[in-house]
């Protein structure tokens, strides 16, 4: 791996103007191509690697993390370019408070600048339309960090372009535990009564003198009808006046059927509620697992990538090729459904 000179020496003849512009000028080529194809529609994001790239490159882990967030913000622009709508990240796991006190301190408080800067000079953020959502447990978020991320989500409400969802503190087992916890106390509600301002007994009751023979309309037709019914004689619907109303028996509380509970209902009450199906989900630092991060939200259709490279030096170059295979696998699917289809489509006309 090149050392921080190198990368230093690097960046500088990158920044220069020509080769800068001609840069600017193949990205927009490149991101134009890929919007010829599908895009996915919500893409999250595993940042791991900013503490071995600063252990690497023998600086301190959090000047590691500091370009770990200008990774971001290079992403974020290839993101919203190429028509992704969602895009979710990895913040700060529950987990991480694990971690040495000085290291999450520092966190937090490269959160709360990170933060003030998208919302005080969010000219990225305000271009493509985008909105922050900050996901996790607030509660164990500091106050002075809590007022940073309520003024980010305040400055960005108004843009509905795109989102971007900042899981901060989050796990996954955390969401789905709090999903289900809301489902339970819904259904744990009692339904509302309905008003019924007719009893049952004076519709049945009405209903069958209407049916009486019209020649013995001059006799007194027998009652037939239980107690109940016998609480009123008129042939004609009023509002029911409860023979019980001076009773003190409650009525029976009437529950939403816990049979009707689906993934769906699950769906509705987790922090992602309301955002494309997943997609694709992409982990840097070689390290292959997902750590807690979007379990549920990963279907049989969720493409997963884990890269070898490092969160900082995650780039174009490194995203373009996740892109483009993830577009092929989908042309792949597509046509492999439409042969599905079409095999089932003559099979039907040959059994006919």
């Amino acid at each position: 791996m090149p050392s921080l000179h190198l990368s230093r020496i690097r960046r500088w003849l990158l920044s220069s103007p020509p080769i800068e512009w001609a840069i600017q000028q193949l990205r927009k080529l490149l991101i134009g191509a890929l919007r010829q194809g599908p895009v996915p529609q919500h893409v999250a994001f595993v940042m791991d690697g900013n503490r071995r790239f600063a252990r690497t490159h023998q600086i301190e882990t959090v000047e590691g993390h500091n370009l770990g967030f200008e990774a971001l913000a290079r992403i974020l622009e290839v993101c919203y370019l190429s028509g992704v709508k969602v895009v979710t990240i990895y913040a700060f796991s529950i987990e991480n408070f694990k971690r040495s006190k000085y290291e999450v301190d520092a966190l937090m408080d490269m959160a709360k600048v990170k933060l003030s800067q998208l919302s005080q000079h969010g000219d990225l953020l305000d271009r493509y339309g985008a909105r922050i959502r900050v996901l996790g447990q607030r509660e164990l978020v500091k106050p002075d960090v809590l007022v940073a991320v309520d003024q980010a989500v305040a400055v960005t409400r108004k843009n509905n372009r795109a989102i971007l969802n900042v899981c901060f503190p989050y796990t996954s087992r955390d969401e789905i535990t709090t999903a289900v916890r809301e489902t339970v106390v819904e259904y744990s509600r009692p339904l509302p009564e309905l008003s019924r301002p007719f009893s049952e007994a004076r519709i049945r009751n009405t209903i069958r003198s209407r049916q009486v023979p019209s020649t013995t309309s001059d006799q007194p037709v027998p009652s037939t009808s239980d107690p109940e019914d016998s609480a009123s004689s008129s042939t004609t619907l009023h509002p029911e006046s409860s023979p019980m109303e001076g009773s003190s028996t409650p009525k029976p509380k009437s529950f939403r059927d816990p049979e009707n509970i689906t993934a769906s209902t699950i769906d509705e009450h987790l922090y992602t509620a309301g955002n494309p199906p997943l997609d694709l989900l992409v982990r840097t630092s070689g390290v292959e697992r997902l750590s807690d991060f979007m379990l549920w939200q990963c279907h049989q259709q969720t493409d997963v990538f884990f890269l070898d490279c490092l969160w900082p030096e995650f780039d174009l170059w490194h995203f373009l090729p996740v892109l483009l295979e993830w577009q092929w696998r989908r042309k792949t699917l597509g046509r492999v459904n439409a042969m599905r289809s079409g095999s089932n489509l003559d099979m039907f006309r040959k059994g006919r």
